[in-house]
């Protein structure tokens, strides 16, 4: 097992590193982001179109007990966040769980974490902004979704190509908006079961208990439900990327992640509620947003355009924090020797925290491979990049997966060697962490079983094995190569 030093751009050392032989020093990023930018980063980071719209295809296969749906995906989720803020809180780094997974399982582990998570961005980024495009070609139809596609890539490619603190402006201000349009949806719906609107009844627990019960399909309903649901909570993930280009990364991502879980948490499984009991269940339609339906219902004007505008922000947020944290990944993949080192270079060399420190390579790495991705979205959507988009279909289970078994090692580790580093501790340890695994290989298993989720499954494990190909091999070669030259 290898075991490298933190990154140049963090502040905690890691416990007893060893040093891996294909490190190489790098530039320190900027320290540019504040605290309210990665408070807000945690809270909108995962407030995106699954929710706004997604959330319509969970109620339709669960009904009311949607609600409990998002509370074990909730769970599920807030337990690798958990995780995870223990060990950034303990040894920040721009790779987040990807050097995590190094120091704990050696690397290969974070080799192929790595370069999975930033596959999956850069994927998922062509999405977002083609979706965002079909929305503003709505408004405008004389300009063509393309055309949108590559201003939106053009416009959030300048943002992160300067000072790192134009992004978190961006996502705060983004971040504000949603988590904002949430707290209005939700106080809206709360009068409106209460019967406090102009002309609405009190609505009680009639949409709770009637048309087929809380659990209209059972616990079968349930369990699709978070199928359905599970992957709306990625993106997380990136605060404890972020937190390496804090003042004080430990501090940071410790206050992030306790605020934004159970915030997180209480939005989503608070808006659930509110939409199943304003409504009847069978209301809701896969595809189209619930919100709407909902403020519609209880006469808002325009509610329609409204959520238009809310989803769109959405999707521009999400863009601009994957186009982020690919850049990160793929930055400090490159600092520990695993992606070409050229990525290195930062502007300014870092001395200057309002210009410098952007590891601007990264960014165009990033950014080139998006535009690829969006060709291939625009040109063969039902071919090519649907096999893409169904080989990181599941990568983001895989990724907690590995976040968990790496907590499990640096845990006692870190307990042996530097207590004083766990300022953020997870809860129970280390039962819960099994229980995550646990839960994380039941919803993959589930996945199988169903006909519509098996070739994600599949597909993505087919990118992981090849991932793992890649890693082991360039471990087995490197092995070769230092006995060669100690003979």
């Amino acid at each position: 097992m290898h075991e490298v030093p933190p990154p140049t751009s963090t502040s905690t050392p890691a416990p007893a590193p060893g040093p891996s032989p294909s490190a190489v020093p790098a530039e320190p990023l900027s320290h540019g982001l504040k605290q309210r930018h990665l408070t807000m980063l945690g809270l909108g980071g995962v407030i995106g179109a699954g929710l706004f719209v997604g959330s319509g295809a969970g109620i339709a296969v669960a009904g009311p007990a949607i609600v409990v749906s998002y509370l074990i995906a909730g769970a599920l989720a807030m337990l690798v966040m958990r995780m995870l803020g223990e060990m950034s809180a303990a040894m920040p780094a721009s790779g987040s769980f990807s050097v995590h997974a190094e120091r704990a399982l050696g690397r290969w582990a974070g080799f192929s974490v790595g370069w999975l998570y930033w596959f999956l961005l850069v994927v998922v980024l062509a999405v977002e902004a083609t979706a965002a495009a079909q929305i503003a070609h709505g408004w405008v139809p004389g300009i063509e979704p393309w055309a949108w596609v590559l201003l939106f890539m053009v416009v959030f490619t300048a943002a992160n190509l300067t000072a790192v603190k134009n992004f978190g402006e961006f996502e705060f201000w983004f971040a504000s908006l949603k988590v904002g349009a949430i707290v209005v949806f939700l106080v809206l719906g709360v009068l409106a079961v209460l019967g406090w609107l102009p002309d609405t009844d009190p609505v009680g627990m009639t949409n709770l208990t009637g048309q087929g019960g809380f659990l209209p399909n059972g616990w079968g309903g349930v369990v699709s439900g978070v199928l359905t649901v599970v992957f709306a909570f990625g993106g997380l993930e990136v605060v404890t990327i972020a937190a390496a280009e804090t003042d004080d990364p430990a501090r940071a991502v410790g206050r992030a992640v306790r605020s934004a879980v159970v915030r997180i948490l209480f939005f989503y499984v608070g808006s659930m509620l509110v939409i199943v009991t304003v409504l009847p269940w069978t209301a809701q339609q896969a595809g189209l947003s619930p919100y709407v339906k909902v403020l519609d219902a209880i006469g808002v004007p325009s509610a329609g355009q409204i959520m238009n505008i809310v989803v769109f922000v959405a999707l521009l947020s999400a863009l601009n924090a994957n186009l982020y944290g690919s850049s990160r990944m793929i930055f400090s993949l490159a600092e520990r020797g695993e992606a070409p080192r050229g990525l290195l270079k930062v502007s300014g060399g870092g001395s200057r925290e309002s210009t410098g420190g952007v590891p601007r390579r990264a960014v165009l790495a990033s950014v080139a491979f998006g535009f690829v991705s969006v060709l291939l979205n625009l040109l063969w959507p039902d071919t090519v990049f649907l096999y893409m988009l169904n080989s990181v279909g599941a990568v983001l289970l895989f990724v907690w997966a590995l976040i968990a078994a790496s907590q499990l090692r640096l845990r006692a580790r870190l307990e042996q060697e530097a207590p004083e580093a766990l300022s953020l501790r997870m809860w129970c340890f280390p039962y819960l962490t099994w229980v995550t695994l646990a839960g994380l290989f039941g919803v993959l298993l589930l996945m199988l079983t169903d006909e519509a989720a098996r070739p994600q499954v599949l597909w993505s494990a087919g990118a992981t094995a090849l991932v793992l190909l890649v890693a082991v091999g360039r471990q087995w070669r490197e092995r070769r190569g230092s006995a060669v030259a100690d003979r």
